[in-house]
């Protein structure tokens, strides 16, 4: 594969990350990822970055985000570099929650960065590793806790 080739699935398989989560294709969101997973949201919610299988990650998320009427994760500004059979690529996000709800606004946006650790495994990209790094929000944060049964 080529560098450019490589750089092309590597931001694919980020997008795919985002993508098959808000078009709910809990199905195809483990496929993204390799079979041990850092994830790292604490600049969000505090404690300590987990480690999980993607069938965790994927029973984890499908509880969580699809319990919001709907969510747009949008990703952009990739930053690839290569170093054989791993990659890093940081990017900007946007992360757009909506759940309707009697007691405030039906929004919540995030932004700021991930940082992708990726390996290639059987000539595919996947993700090891996912930091979010939250630098701003917007809107009704409650919404989180009423989508996790907690509200």
């Amino acid at each position: 594969m080529s560098t450019t080739e490589d750089r092309l699935a590597i931001i694919e398989t980020c997008t795919r990350m985002a993508w098959h989560a808000d078009q709910r294709e809990w199905d195809r969101l483990g496929e993204v990822f390799a079979d041990s997973v850092t994830l790292d949201y604490t600049s969000l919610n505090g404690g300590e970055p987990a480690v999980l299988t993607p069938a965790q990650i994927v029973e984890a998320w499908s509880g969580l985000l699809g319990a919001f009427d709907a969510t747009q994760h949008l990703i952009t500004n990739h930053l690839v570099t290569v170093d054989g059979a791993t990659a890093l690529c940081t990017a900007s996000f946007q992360a757009t929650h909506r759940l309707a709800n009697p007691f405030g606004s039906p929004l919540w946006t995030l932004g700021g960065t991930y940082r992708f650790d990726l390996a290639r495994s059987d000539g595919a990209w996947k993700i090891s590793a996912v930091v979010m790094t939250t630098t701003w929000a917007d809107g009704n944060r409650n919404l989180m806790s009423l989508a996790a049964g907690n509200g």
